[in-house]
């Protein structure tokens, strides 16, 4: 692991009257994947809306790669090298696995509008090159055999591989995952896992991720911060943060049964 990819410096988010987050600081190291955790309504989706530009912070900072991005629009933020995916899975209804995935790709073409619409040679070779990525990506993911299917149409863990596939079609340095696990089985869970390591070791990627599965959480990743109501109450080993009195208080003994 290498310096910080990503530093999320002093940064309070306010909503009226209610701090959602309260003088958070943390660093990702580059090549590392690294735990956001807590209950519900710690506060953790609110730092990943900060991180892509969905959400000013009150106060504080977003660093990534050593600049400031604090305020960055959100393609701005997917154009410097972060992805995310969300809690609720957000595929495009209608439309093929395929197609989501190539949708990824979109901030990446190199052709004119003029060259599109008479079908010049650089659009096609374009098209051809990232149909072809695009393909290799679902193989990394073991969902190529329903690149024409609709992608609403696949099971919910499948699904999720859909997106998060298109999260890596942007190229980034930074993967954020918004519970990936969630509302998977043991099976399609421990597949998950295995899978994440494959992309971030094949796609060099540092990862941020929330989730609340401890077991999954103790697999991937080699620090965590805990939030509790938008403070920080833990940071370190996942292996510690189970033992740590504050953090188990903070779950009512959850982590007891993971």
């Amino acid at each position: 692991m290498s310096e910080a990819l990503l530093e999320v410096r002093n940064v309070t988010m306010k909503f009226g009257g209610v701090t959602a987050i309260d003088d958070l600081s943390f660093k990702v190291p580059g090549g590392s994947t690294y735990g956001l955790i807590g209950p519900n309504g710690a506060g953790k989706t609110t730092i990943f809306n900060i991180i892509t530009g969905n959400y000013f912070p009150t106060e504080g900072s977003i660093l990534f790669d050593g600049e400031d991005i604090t305020g960055t629009k959100p393609d701005k933020v997917v154009a410097k090298g972060i992805a995310r995916t969300f809690q609720n899975i957000r595929l495009f209804k209608s439309m093929s696995v395929l197609q989501n995935v190539l949708i990824g790709f979109h901030d990446q073409i190199p052709y004119t509008y003029f060259e599109a619409i008479l079908r010049l040679p650089r659009y096609h070779a374009h098209e051809k090159r990232v149909r072809v990525e695009a393909m290799g990506i679902l193989e990394e993911f073991g969902i190529a055999r329903y690149a024409e299917e609709d992608a609403t149409s696949l099971s919910y863990g499948n699904q999720r591989k859909v997106e998060i596939a298109r999260a890596l079609a942007t190229k980034p340095k930074l993967l954020l995952l918004d519970e990936p696990a969630a509302g998977m089985n043991p099976k399609e869970t421990e597949e998950l896992s295995e899978i994440i390591h494959k992309i971030k070791k094949d796609y060099d990627l540092t990862i941020l991720l929330i989730e609340h599965d401890m077991k999954f959480v103790n697999a991937m990743c080699d620090q965590v911060t805990v939030l509790d109501y938008g403070e920080k109450i833990f940071e370190g080993k996942p292996a510690d943060a189970i033992v740590d009195p504050k953090v188990v208080a903070a779950y009512l003994g959850d982590f007891t049964h993971a």
